[in-house]
């Protein structure tokens, strides 16, 4: 994963120039640039500043990329925060019932 990869895509889906994202973040827009070209890694303090900036939760940003929905992204955490108190053989009947559900 390519983290200047997942942040150019969340800054360009939400319609934001890197200067739109210097003005949010407080970052300089070159740094922005260099980041997102993967010339530096920004810490993990720097990243939560970026996603703040972008009106999402540092961990969305590293979900699954193919889900940018924010019902979606809603759904799948929401999901998570049950998982650890559900049984093998739950999640096993969990899994079923979705795939029932989409066949119709």
């Amino acid at each position: 994963m390519n983290v200047g990869e997942v942040i150019r895509n969340f800054r360009q889906r939400r319609g934001l120039s890197q200067g739109d994202l210097e003005k949010r973040s407080g970052l300089m827009r070159c740094y922005i640039s260099r980041v997102e070209n993967g010339h530096t890694v920004p810490s993990l303090e720097t990243l939560s500043r970026i996603a703040r900036a972008l009106d999402t939760e540092l961990s969305d940003m590293f979900q699954d990329e193919g889900v940018t929905d924010p019902k979606e992204m809603e759904f799948i955490r929401e999901l998570r925060n049950y998982l650890p108190s559900l049984k093998a053989r739950d999640r096993a009947q969990v899994m079923e019932m979705v795939r029932k559900m989409v066949e119709g």
